[in-house]
């Protein structure tokens, strides 16, 4: 299936409806108008990015929001199976978690991801360390969403 032109967008793959809020708020906080599709927990990811379980298929996001800790199928099993399929092995995906265990940082790392963000999500801290560059800005940069 061929998409048009991509416009940037975001899937955010998310199991609590504060988190959720806290990215919609920092997205606008930025001015970052772009779709945000939210899926609940890996499944449901894959469901929308392969067009499964009844969803229809979005186009592949300009990045991933992924939380690790989630229902059904958490985000490094999802990471796994999408550095696994040739059409999202290369999609920019970034943690955002509670658990800051070097394993899972380790596990991340091996699968490729393009940051890994500790919750809450304030966005003030990036990266390893927790280093103060603005860590939201910086992501949007990176991926040319802003407008």
């Amino acid at each position: 299936m061929s998409f048009p032109s991509p416009q940037p967008t975001i899937l955010l793959v998310e199991d609590d409806q504060l988190d959720i809020m806290n990215v919609q708020r920092e997205l606008r906080k930025n001015n970052v108008n772009v779709p945000l599709h939210v899926a609940r927990n890996g499944r449901e990811a894959l469901d929308l990015l392969r067009g499964e379980g009844g969803q229809t298929r979005i186009q592949p996001p300009s990045v991933v929001m992924l939380d690790l800790n989630m229902p059904r199928m958490n985000g490094l099993e999802l990471l796994e199976i999408l550095r696994a399929d040739p059409e999202f092995q290369d999609l920019n995906v970034f943690i955002t978690t509670t658990s800051d265990l070097e394993t899972d940082r380790l596990k991340a790392q091996q699968l490729a991801v393009s940051g890994y963000i500790i919750k809450p999500l304030s966005f003030d801290t990036f990266g390893e360390g927790g280093t103060t560059v603005d860590g939201f800005s910086l992501f949007l940069d990176l991926l040319k969403l802003k407008s």
